[in-house]
């Protein structure tokens, strides 16, 4: 039987994921911090789902837990799939940010995702089979939005799943980035800024799904907000054209002429 994990599971996206997986077949792993919203999670997905559902209560941002979990994924052949969901965010000036608060959200945006991602993928290839699903931010192309270093994080996550995706071609394990817009759950409380516009606001269940009709569609990056796809790639288009121009051994004629 095929098992998921998901962490960030409590709430959110994270437990939308699970519902989703959990009616797709899958018996799931729920991580978070929060105990009792894992627990009361797990026996509603069982009630209805007749599926396994095990919860590890972990602080990503604790690098014992981070461990606990490496090891599960490592070691469980059951497990086929993994979405890194857990996250952090902060929409304060980087000049006015706690720069603790702000190494706490690199440790469980970036590291504690990498890491997890470095237990599971390995495993996946012996396999021949799995899929990676990474939260990233639509802000990990459009840094100027919200703080500049959870930007960084996000844009992080799209150019790994992005290396990832070219490495493991051919191997049969699949890795997808999805880019939420500003979506209604509770990370906007823990961030520190109410919810804008309602209209400009997506339903966690919307996003996760049309997420998972990318991934039927083997789509690498999802971008459930972005109503002309041509867009993006449009976008990968001239990251590929900028991509053939960057071998030279000498700096590039513009540099040697004159101003007069």
């Amino acid at each position: 039987m095929s098992t998921a994990v998901v962490t960030g599971a409590s709430s959110g996206i994270g437990a939308i994921y699970a519902d989703r997986l959990a009616k797709r077949g899958f018996d799931l792993v729920l991580v978070a911090r929060d105990k009792g919203r894992l627990e009361s999670l797990a026996e509603k997905l069982k009630a209805e789902t007749g599926r396994n559902v095990d919860v590890q209560v972990a602080d990503l941002g604790v690098r014992d837990d981070v461990e606990r979990v490496e090891k599960l994924l490592a070691h469980n052949d059951d497990i086929t799939v993994l979405v890194n969901n857990a996250g952090v965010g902060s929409v304060t000036p980087l000049v006015t940010s706690d720069v603790d608060e702000m190494e706490r959200m690199i440790t469980i945006n970036v590291t504690a995702l990498t890491r997890l991602a470095y237990a599971f993928v390995p495993a996946a290839v012996r396999r021949g089979s799995g899929t990676l699903i990474n939260i990233g931010s639509v802000v990990g192309t459009a840094p100027e939005f919200l703080n500049g270093v959870y930007g960084a994080t996000k844009a992080f996550v799209l150019a790994f799943t992005q290396s990832l995706h070219s490495e493991l071609a051919e191997t049969g394990v699949q890795a997808q980035v999805v880019l939420p817009n500003a979506t209604a759950t509770n990370f906007w409380d823990s961030a520190g800024s109410p919810l804008g516009n309602p209209a400009d606001v997506m339903a966690a269940e919307d996003l996760v799904d049309a997420a998972f009709i990318d991934l039927d569609r083997n789509e690498l990056v999802s971008i459930p907000p972005l109503q002309d796809e041509t867009q993006w790639k449009s976008y990968e288009s001239a990251r590929e054209t900028l991509k053939a121009n960057f071998s030279a051994g000498k700096p590039a004629l513009r540099y040697s002429l004159s101003d007069n």
